[in-house]
Formats: structure tokens, sequence, C-alpha cells
């Protein structure tokens, strides 16, 4: 590696840190910030200009930060809110391509139909990375589980699309073989993407060293990306599906001790590569301005064309979400009272919980015109737009445009919806709806119930030690208040067995949440964020008895 890449690299990591310590003083976004320090830098005379291969954000960047987000994944939210993530993932991409589409075809002297839908496929897809800025505002958590639900799955369908297109302005469109190409890409992407994440899973487990584990699950990203693409399917739609069979297999398979260094492994590479993503978007501004200067288009028809498409990517995102988000969210909420109705009584005590629990959801949480307005303006484009544009053949007439225009309407999404949307949160009554930290109501009914169930081990008397011998009295008289806090053994129990007992209890505890998770009951924030206290609690416990021995 040459020693300016080195320095280079340095310097991004320091100017990441640095601007997310400026973000939370200043409450902008850090993202914002990192595009701006990118495009100041790259204007300033003598500075190269930077050309970041497509390829390191496309296979590099994108499937270990689609991973680390999938392995977050409320999966139980995105259960609920399927039909309309799938509706913004799929429908929503193929008729906003097709619509800019039309638009290219119609501005672009010379550039055929197949290439102008190819443009529109590019800009179509809201970033992942992108809403993150939506994640840190604190708005509605079901909006931001919509939001990140679309943005992790809409990439498959818009390179799907791209791939497609470019290949009929080549050899000619076949509508049965476009559907054939969609198809195959999601369902091989799926099956291999959680055969990789259940192998994954398997292996881990066989692992008992935290340090191996957690390097060996940096590979599967790539373990489910790699063989996809090989097959023809969406590598990046694999890696999400590995991303959320391990995440919500975590549980069962690994250790406290794995689980947390993977939280913290994957949270330091998830910032790293968001601050990454963002500085380069800002940097690759010059050279591609540069490209264009000399074209035959100029720099004001990219302009003019950018800012057109970007209205008609609003109007569409906002034609579709109305009244699509309303019939979608009315449809599964009176398709599940249906089913509650009909079956309800045959159905399993679990199933039918899930369902009354379903139906809470929604009565909850409805997704009202506020709600939708903030889905509309938070769907920003974002670098991957701008890797998508330069995959480009590059005997595309008027390619050096078309990156352009991608660029533009990237940057100016992203720098005018992400900008204004803390004063749209704010006029919507929408602000800081969850901002205040986890539910702590919800987190204490997780906690009463959790010693409950501990409780009645105890009055049942099926605790037992490591050698199916019986906690001593003392100890089975600890009160609820002990049952997660650090123990002062005495009444005849030595140090080692206190310990063990409060290792029995956790067990018993750990259990009680995994039935309360399939219960449908609580929401996966709760939940996780008993688990983490837990798991820390555990370690804790352990490192004490190993010091006891």
């Amino acid at each position: 590696m040459p020693v300016e890449v080195l320095v280079f690299v340095i310097v991004a990591v320091f100017v990441i840190v640095f601007t997310s310590s400026l973000s939370q003083r200043t409450g902008i976004a850090g993202p914002l910030i990192l595009v701006a320090v990118g495009v100041g830098v790259s204007l300033i005379p003598g500075v190269a200009a930077v050309s970041v291969p497509p390829e390191l954000i496309l296979v590099g960047v994108l499937p270990p930060l689609l991973f680390s987000a999938a392995v977050s994944a409320p999966a139980i939210e995105f259960r609920r809110d399927l039909a309309a993530i799938g509706g913004l993932s799929v429908l929503l991409v193929i008729v906003s391509a097709v619509v800019l589409g039309l638009f290219f075809f119609w501005a672009i002297p010379g550039l055929g139909f197949p290439l102008a839908v190819a443009l529109g496929a590019i800009l179509s897809p809201t970033d992942a990375v992108a809403t993150s800025i939506v994640r840190r505002l604190g708005v509605p958590r079901r909006v931001v589980t919509v939001l990140e639900g679309e943005s992790l799955l809409n990439d498959a369908t818009a390179l799907v699309l791209l791939r497609t297109a470019i290949v009929a302005a080549a050899s000619g469109f076949s509508f049965l073989t476009t559907l054939g190409s969609f198809a195959w890409a999601v369902l091989s992407a799926v099956a291999v993407g959680a055969g990789a994440g259940w192998l994954a899973l398997r292996l881990r487990a066989w692992t008992t060293s935290a340090t191996a584990n957690t390097a060996l699950g940096l590979t599967i990203p790539y373990i489910a990306y790699l063989p996809t693409e090989a097959l023809g399917g969406s590598g990046l739609v694999a890696a999400v599906v590995a991303g959320v069979v391990c995440g919500q297999g975590a549980v069962r398979w690994l250790t406290p001790e794995q689980r947390i260094s993977d939280k913290l492994t994957w949270r330091t590479i998830a910032f790293l590569l968001e601050g990454a993503v963002f500085l380069l978007m800002g940097l690759e501004l010059w050279g591609i301005v540069e490209s264009n200067l000399e074209a035959e288009e100029g720099l004001l028809a990219g302009i003019a064309i950018a800012a057109v498409a970007l209205v008609i990517l609003i109007a569409v995102r906002a034609a579709y979400v109305f009244p699509m988000m309303q019939v979608h969210t009315a449809r599964v909420a009176r398709s599940v009272r249906h089913r509650l109705s009909v079956d309800g009584a045959g159905s399993g005590r679990r199933t039918a919980g899930r369902m009354r629990a379903d139906i809470e959801y929604f009565d909850a949480s409805p997704l009202t015109w506020k709600h939708n307005a903030m889905i509309v303006w938070a769907g920003m484009r974002g670098a991957v737009t701008l890797a998508a544009a330069q995959t480009l053949p590059a005997e595309v007439p008027s390619r050096d445009l078309l990156v352009f225009i991608a660029f533009l309407v990237a940057a100016g999404s992203l720098l005018l919806q992400g900008m204004t949307l803390p004063v749209l949160a704010r006029l919507l009554g929408l602000r800081a709806a969850g901002a205040s930290g986890p539910p702590r109501d919800e987190i204490r009914s997780i906690d009463e119930q959790l010693r409950d169930a501990a409780q009645a081990a105890i009055d049942g008397d099926t605790l037992q030690r490591r050698g199916r011998t019986p906690f001593s009295d003392a100890l089975s008289s600890l009160p609820r208040a002990g049952f997660v806090a650090p123990l002062d053994p005495r009444g005849g129990a030595d140090a080692p067995e206190a310990l063990e007992f409060q290792l029995a209890l956790i067990a018993v505890m750990r259990e009680r949440l995994h039935e309360l998770g399939r219960s449908g009951h609580h929401s996966t924030t709760a939940l996780r964020y008993v688990l983490d206290e837990l798991d820390a609690f555990e370690i804790s416990v352990k490192l004490h008895l190993e010091s006891e021995r």
C-alpha cells in the first residue's frame, strides 16, 4: 500500500471521528458535514481529482455495511410491515425508473430508452447509509423501520433493472427475460444468504474463542455475496438475508461474550464505512465536474436535468406513498383481524397471541399522513447511486453527463432533504418520538416477567448446580431484587455457589426472554435492551466465578 494512501486513510478516520463529535455538539447530521468537508477539500487548488472505483463501493463497502444493518434489524417489526417495505423496495423502484426513463429519453438527445431507464434505475433506490440521518433524528420507530427495510432491499431491484437495461440496450428487451432475471436474482440471494447465515452460526457456535469468533464473523457478508453474484443473483440481498439470519440466531447459538464482541465490532465497522462513503462522495465532486466542463452538453444542462429528475423522484414517491401506504396498512391490519376471527380459536396459543400483538401494534402506531410525509421526504439517495452510475459501460453515449446527473441528484437529495428533515419533523410534530432512549415502561414490564420466571424456578426447586446437586436454602430465599444484582453471599453459602446460583437464574430468565420474543408482544428494541443487560451481567458473574476459583 502506498504511503500516500495510508496517510489518507488515517486522516479520513480522524475526520470521521471529529465530524461525529461536531455533529453531536451542533445537531447537524454527521453525513451532511462529511459531504461538505469532502466537497470543500475537492475544490482546494492543487488537490488531485479523486476517482473511486465503483467496485470498491459495490463490492468492498456495501456487503458489510448492509450486513451490519441487517444484523440489528428489528425482525418483528419488519415482518409486520413487510407488505409496505416490499412495495417501496420493488414496485416504487420500477415505477420511478420507468418515469425517469421517459424524462431522460426526452431530455438527453441520442440516449436510447433502455439506457434512459438504466439511469432511472440508478437514481431510484434510496440509500441505506443516507437513512442513518433519519434514525438519528428520533422520528417514530415505525417510520424508521419502513425506511430501513426499504433501503436494505431496494438496491437489488435497482441493480437488476440496471443490468437488464444495459443488456436490452445491446441486444433488445424481453419482458419474460427481465422477469425471470429478477426472480432468479432475489430467490437465489435468499437461498444462498440464508444458507450462509445458518452455516456461519453453527461454525461460530463451535468456535469457543470470542476473538476468533468475531474474526470469522467478518467474513459472513462476503460468504453470502460472492457465490450469489457468481450465480447471477443479487449479492447485496444475500448479505442482507445472511445478516437477518445471524441477528436472529445469535441469541440461540452465540455466547454473551460473542454477542457483545460482535455488536461492538459491527458498530465500529458501520461507523467508519458510513463516514467513508459520505466523505468520498464529496471528494469526487471536482473530478466529475471536470470531466463535464468540456462536454458538448455542458454543466448547465446537467444541472437542469438533475434538478428536474430530483423533483420527479419526490413527486413519484409522494404519489405512491400517500395512497399505497394507507392501503397496505389497512389491508394488513384487516387481514390479521380476519384470520384471528376465522381461525384464531383453532390456532395455537402462540399464533393467536402473535396476531393480537400485531393488531395492538397497528392500532398503537398507525401511519398517518404525517408519517407518510416523513417517509416521502426521507427518501434520500446516496453514494450507491454514484457508484452504480460509474458502472455504466465506457461506450455509453454521454456517459460523463449521466454520471454527473447521478452525482447531482444524490448530493442534492442528501443536502436538500437531509438538512430540512429536522425542520419537517418539528413542523409535523414527529420529532423526538422515541429519541429519549429505550422504552422504559416496556423494559420494566419485561423485567418483571423475567423475575417472575426466576421466582417460579426457585419455588419449584428446579435449580441445580453443575454436579446436579441442589443449592443451599440460604440462596433459595434470595429476594427478587437480587435476581440480577451483585450478590453478597451469606447464610452458609460460599461465594462460588452464590455465583453459580446467579448463573442458573440468568439461564431461566434468558429462556423466558426467548419466549417473550416469540410471542410478538414486545418491541425488538426493548427485548434487545434486556438481553444486553443479561449478557453483561452474565459476563460479570463468570469473571467473578473464575476469580473465586
